[in-house]
């Protein structure tokens, strides 16, 4: 168990930093595109070649829907990360995007129209204020414009919106598959989007570095392989509300792991604003432990395991 949640803990608060590096050579949408439809097909053929030649196939109406949650989380979630990384420095990117949370309780309360108690929203409420800290002038770092971080902002939305439509969704009964054919849809999407905005131009493999390369393939190993396996076996076998603690332990080893190997700004606004943001999405995640809002942070995207429901 504890290997498990180390693994989450470590390496989806690690790939926003391995995010960073890469897009310093590689175009950020061609390379979330790649990162995405490499470990799509090889999870499907990997479950292929483990269960047989019918394990991956889907209907019509459950590949449609992975289609949708693909968009929302792994185009929309994690495309927009990458994005935005090329400006933001990979810990700003973490704080924001630890709000997901946040957004899910909203989204489950005005357009689910769920009952939420009013301590939660209370604390949904202060996580926002926290993230205004970070808008505000002077609380930025150098060179980080208000657009930069609106495109994390919209990240987090997106993202919000896939793990509040997921369970409403008729995909596909196993998550390992609903995931693969999630992952390769958005990541062609990616491609795609890619190749329409000119990024095929900003292509100069002769030219780009070990580390932009390495990142790449820890961002595909080990960020969406490893780190998902590792999820999918916590939600069968442990606590939800100890799986849970990944929300808020994650953005804390992106800004930790920023500072130390990238030398990325610490400003005392923006360790006021981590310890807002974290301490709210603790206060969130703790009280209710359902799947909702313990959907992962923009790293992979998962869909729910059969015991999260």
């Amino acid at each position: 168990m504890w290997s498990a949640l180390g693994a989450i803990y470590v390496i989806w608060g690690s790939t926003y930093l391995a995010i960073r590096v890469m897009v310093r050579d590689i175009p950020p949408l061609l390379g979330a595109g790649v990162r995405f439809v490499i470990a799509g097909l090889l999870l499907l053929a990997i479950l292929r070649v483990r269960r047989g030649r019918g394990a991956v196939a889907v209907s019509r109406r459950s590949l449609l829907s992975a289609a949708l949650i693909g968009l929302l989380l792994a185009a929309g979630g994690n495309g927009l990360v990458t994005l935005a990384e090329e400006h933001v420095p990979s810990a700003l990117a973490a704080l924001l995007v630890a709000t997901v949370p946040l957004w899910v309780i909203l989204l489950r309360r005005f357009a689910g129209g769920e009952r939420i108690g009013t301590a939660t929203l209370v604390s949904v409420g202060v996580g926002f204020c926290g993230v205004a800290l970070l808008l505000l002038p002077g609380s930025r770092p150098t060179g980080v414009t208000i657009g930069g971080m609106a495109i994390v902002i919209a990240a987090a939305v997106s993202w919000a919106c896939g793990s509040f439509a997921s369970p409403r969704m008729d995909l596909p009964r196993d998550p390992l598959v609903s995931t693969g054919w999630q992952l390769t849809i958005g990541g062609a999407v990616l491609l795609i989007v890619g190749f329409v905005a000119g990024e095929a131009g900003r292509v100069h493999p002769a030219h780009t570095s070990a580390d932009a390369w390495l990142a790449l393939a820890y961002l595909i190993v080990v960020g969406s392989l490893i780190g998902y396996s590792a999820y999918s076996w916590l939600l069968q076998h442990v606590a939800l509300s100890r799986v849970a603690t990944y929300a808020y332990v994650n953005p804390v080893v992106a800004v930790l792991l920023g500072w130390w190997l990238l030398d990325e700004q610490l400003r005392p606004a923006t360790i006021a604003a981590a310890i807002v943001i974290v301490g709210s999405v603790a206060v969130t995640v703790r009280p209710r432990t359902d799947a909702a809002a313990l959907e992962p942070a923009p790293v992979v995207a998962a869909t729910r395991a059969p015991s999260s429901r």
